[in-house]
């Protein structure tokens, strides 16, 4: 049966999450509904990463397999006419392997987290960034990232819910960008690893948030990452503002030519 990689976008506000419910809505499910539509299912597809409920995806990929030979520029075009209307779209399609797996072959995420500073509340990017009400300095909180590459124990930043065998991950990059806005100042964070942990990304940028802000200092963090310790954890930011932003492979199922 031949197999597709799905790169796949979509705004997480009406889901419970990437992961298919009982119950509830998700991204996985709405795939898997749209491709029941195109061939009797069920249907299950695996995906480079678990978004949680409200994370929304601009390069997540997934993998999927359908009976016949499809054109995948034309499976693409058929799965988003079915997605409709929910905010999923198959940005990209590509005929791969039948033993290559959107997870297990991934080599690098990338995930990208929007934090703005202004006093007004949003409106037409509610939901898709964090608003703080105060100023941030961007200098300091690079400063206090720059403690957590490379290989560390990072339980202190670890959900209590994370099934992950070991605690122990490779940071590649935190990287703090300033946009200036007309109204207020919007912080990327580029955070790059093999693997993560859950709710890793948005421990780090809610820690980062208080040193922004002054209530730790850069060096704080580098105690709370020796501490090993859930408690030692600064808040945990909400997940409006994340997205996985992209997964690396050896070699990109969607490179064209």
């Amino acid at each position: 049966m031949p197999r597709y990689a799905l790169l796949v976008e979509y705004h997480g506000a009406p889901f419970a999450g990437w992961q298919r419910q009982t119950s509830l809505p998700s991204v996985q499910g709405a795939i898997e509904a749209a491709l029941a539509k195109l061939s009797p299912g069920p249907h299950t597809i695996a995906a480079a990463g678990r978004t949680d409920a409200g994370v929304h995806a601009t390069g997540q990929v997934a993998h999927c397999d359908l009976p016949g030979d499809w054109d995948p520029f034309r499976l693409s075009e058929a799965l988003n006419y079915h997605l409709k209307p929910d905010p999923v779209a198959i940005l990209d399609c590509a005929l791969v392997a039948d033993d290559w797996h959107a997870r297990f072959d991934a080599v690098e995420r990338q995930y990208l987290f929007r934090l703005i500073s202004r006093r007004a509340p949003l409106t037409s990017e509610a939901g898709q960034m964090w608003r703080v009400n105060h100023d941030l300095d961007a200098q300091a909180m690079q400063a206090g990232a720059d403690y957590l590459l490379g290989q560390h124990d990072f339980t202190t930043f670890r959900s209590s819910i994370c099934q992950a065998k070991s605690p122990v991950k490779t940071l590649d990059a935190l990287r703090i960008e300033v946009v200036p806005r007309a109204i207020g100042t919007e912080y990327r964070f580029h955070v790059r690893a093999r693997s993560f942990l859950h709710n890793q990304v948005r421990s780090f940028v809610g820690t980062l948030e208080r040193v922004g802000a002054g209530a730790w200092q850069p060096g704080d963090v580098a105690r709370a990452l020796a501490a090993r310790d859930r408690a030692a954890c600064g808040p945990v930011c909400p997940p409006q503002g994340l997205y996985l932003a992209g997964v690396r492979y050896p070699t990109d199922p969607f490179a064209r030519g």
